[in-house]
């Protein structure tokens, strides 16, 4: 439902944004019926934008159940919907089936889009010049933590623990050829993740095992992006921590996945369910506040707020707790591992958006207008 114009006379209008270009679309639409679900209707009146994998933008009176199935797209009351750098506007632009154009005040954008054009900072800078609060880190943070090469460049430089690593866009990786492969394997040793600089939840990530497996990763991850990354691989504990906020950033203490296959796959995540979560992590009371204290240092380093997720391997052998990557919109399904750690730690869904609603709001004026 379109909001009234009296700002005193509704509850706070938030605008939901889900779908979106990424490959990770899907994931999205489960994500933002999780908050929908959970939103308290006398708190929040509910703007729904969809955003079709074309890139189209449009209001819909979805249900949760019609964004998870993809069949929103088709109903008949969308309408073509845009957000407003205006910031005279300080919310959306519906364009009605009759002509008409007509502008939807907003307090508050939750953009619950995972992966590229979303979660990169791309959206977030559409978002501070429109001067609207949203959930969720600001543009650099955004976009640092969705490249890992400039995470991990960046996690170096603040003396966080990272397994070894390489870079190289498609150009090097055409002109090197076999022998910058070769190059790479007496680096890292045998064997090597191959993961696009850009892209989420394990997609077009490879694990290679020898030369002619390198190759074909490098293919994959080129598929999805110029820029590769090559990682060491390591024996040990996947373990994952929610951190919400900033000045100072909380975190949960770890969670551990227990993965269905031979690493966390994009399917493993979101569909076929066989992986297993265990809260707490696996780890004596020492490594559990380790790895707790290192993800509020890391979440800070990369410039943080809001919420994010980070994740974490905790060597085995060693106990070396190396970090991973930042997840700064963290999925949100009924298997996703930051609300089940928010949880556990006393605060269930429907205070964790609550609470991820204030601190968009709390932000200084100067950022939103």
């Amino acid at each position: 439902m379109i909001p009234s114009e009296n700002p005193a006379a509704r509850p706070l209008c938030a605008a939901l944004l889900f779908g979106g270009l990424s490959s990770e679309h899907e994931v999205s639409r489960v994500s933002a019926g999780t908050f929908a679900d959970n939103m308290d209707p006398e708190k929040y009146e509910l703007i729904k934008i969809g955003i079709t994998k074309e890139g189209r933008w449009l209001y819909t009176e979805a249900t949760s159940a019609q964004m998870a199935d993809g069949s929103w797209e088709e109903l008949p009351g969308n309408m073509p919907c845009v957000l407003s750098p205006d910031r005279a506007d300080h919310g959306a632009i519906l364009f009605t089936p009759s002509g008409h154009v007509e502008k939807l005040h907003l307090d508050v954008v939750i953009p619950v889009l995972h992966g590229l054009w979303g979660e990169d900072g791309t959206v977030q800078g559409l978002l501070e010049l429109a001067g609207l609060p949203y959930v969720g880190c600001g543009v650099l943070a955004s976009a640092v933590c969705m490249d890992k090469a400039v995470a991990n460049a960046l996690f170096a430089c603040h003396g966080i623990p990272h397994c070894s690593w390489t870079a190289y866009t498609r150009a090097e990786l055409e002109a090197g050829g076999e022998a910058l492969r070769a190059e790479i394997a007496a680096k890292l040793g045998w064997p090597i993740f191959v993961k696009p600089a850009n892209a989420g939840s394990s997609v077009g990530v490879t694990k290679a095992n020898g030369p002619k497996e390198l190759a074909g990763a490098i293919e994959l991850a080129l598929a999805n992006d110029r820029k590769v990354v090559f990682e060491s691989f390591v024996d040990g504990q996947e373990v994952e921590c929610a951190v919400i906020g900033s000045e100072p950033a909380v975190s949960t203490r770890p969670g551990e996945i227990l993965a269905g296959a031979e690493f966390y796959t994009y399917d493993d995540k979101y569909k076929n369910g066989v992986s297993e979560t265990v809260i707490p992590a696996r780890l004596s009371e020492a490594k559990l506040d380790e790895v707790k204290a290192l993800a509020a240092k890391a979440y800070t380093a990369l410039g943080c707020e809001g919420l994010a997720r980070c994740d974490f391997f905790v060597e085995r052998g060693t106990g070396q707790v190396l970090i991973n990557e930042i997840n700064t919109l963290p999925g949100f399904t009924s298997i996703s591992m930051y609300p089940k750690l928010m949880e556990h730690e006393g605060t269930p869904l429907p205070q964790l958006i609550d609470r991820l609603i204030a601190l968009a709001m709390e932000r200084p004026v100067a950022r939103h207008g």
